[in-house]
């Protein structure tokens, strides 16, 4: 029997549905800001642009230290997503695998208790590692008045934490099926991730009398380049070598935090969180070197 391969709709219509899912959980924010430049806004991605690494990669280590999930769970989970990355799409089934893997670990777990640990999880391994220069910039949008979201594929309710610990706005973020406050394993709709990131902020801006032309957004992958296209004042910041090229054709403005070596260094390990994209790829690959 031929496979059936996932049509450009159905991939448009999942990005669609994460983009709004993700807009309505950020919805929650609102009460939270008085602003008297309501139509403008800042939308910074977090991993390599707000913060040193991948967020998902810190909650998912934590989780692991409070016995969340064993290594055998975690090698599966990297194995399932490395496979992905060789076989591609032509596989329907695998696709849905890989994207239902994505957020696994919580599943029966209570939003109660991982916002609870988010928080912990912070401290521990997060604080330290935002970006001054980010934050500053961020700061800029909120003294001229102006609303600052966090846009980013790790899940909504940490996001909501970081944007909480930074003093922003809200925050967009992958939105996990949840039935009486307990985790189903599912996502609604998708990864919040390249396109579906445009997707929530279209969303948001058409709830929040946003206008895009004066907003401004900051990454430092690739793969967001249809959010930054969306807004009128995009801005790569530690980008990687695609998007600095990009952004040097159009005149964007680029800044880079990190410094010789260094900068290499995480430059190559954000290409690669930015292609695995999903959790289970990131926590997975990066504890098992770490366990070997």
């Amino acid at each position: 029997m031929a496979r059936r391969e996932p049509r450009r709709t159905d991939l448009r219509a999942r990005s669609v549905l994460a983009g709004a899912a993700s807009a309505a959980a950020a919805e929650v924010e609102r009460a939270l800001a008085v602003s008297p430049d309501p139509t403008a806004a800042a939308f910074f991605d977090v991993d390599n642009t707000i913060m040193q690494g991948a967020s998902i990669f810190h909650l998912a280590r934590g989780l692991y230290r409070r016995k969340f999930f064993t290594t055998r769970d975690i090698v599966s989970a990297a194995w399932q997503q490395t496979r992905f990355r060789i076989v591609g799409v032509e596989d329907p089934d695998h696709v849905e695998q890989a994207r239902n893997s994505a957020l696994a670990f919580i599943t029966g777990h209570s939003v109660a208790e991982l916002e609870e640990i988010g928080e912990e999880i912070f401290g521990e391994a997060m604080a330290h590692r935002i970006w001054p220069g980010t934050r500053a910039l961020a700061q800029q949008h909120l003294d001229r008045g102006q609303r600052v979201w966090l846009v980013t594929a790790a899940p909504v309710e940490i996001a909501r934490i970081l944007a909480r610990r930074l003093g922003l706005t809200g925050a967009l973020g992958t939105v996990s099926e949840h039935v009486d406050g307990v985790y189903t394993g599912r996502l609604v709709g998708d990864l919040l991730h390249g396109s579906a990131k445009a997707e929530a902020v279209r969303a948001l801006a058409e709830r929040e009398g946003l206008d895009l032309a004066r907003c401004a957004a900051y990454s430092d992958s690739s793969n967001d380049l249809p959010l930054l296209s969306l807004v009128g004042s995009p801005c790569a910041i530690n980008p990687d070598s695609a998007l600095r090229t990009h952004a040097r054709e159009r005149g964007w403005q680029v800044y880079d935090y990190r410094t010789g070596r260094k900068a290499a260094r995480v430059g190559a390990a954000g290409a690669a969180v930015a292609g695995a994209v999903t959790g289970g790829a990131v926590a997975g690959l990066a504890l098992r070197r770490r366990l070997r």
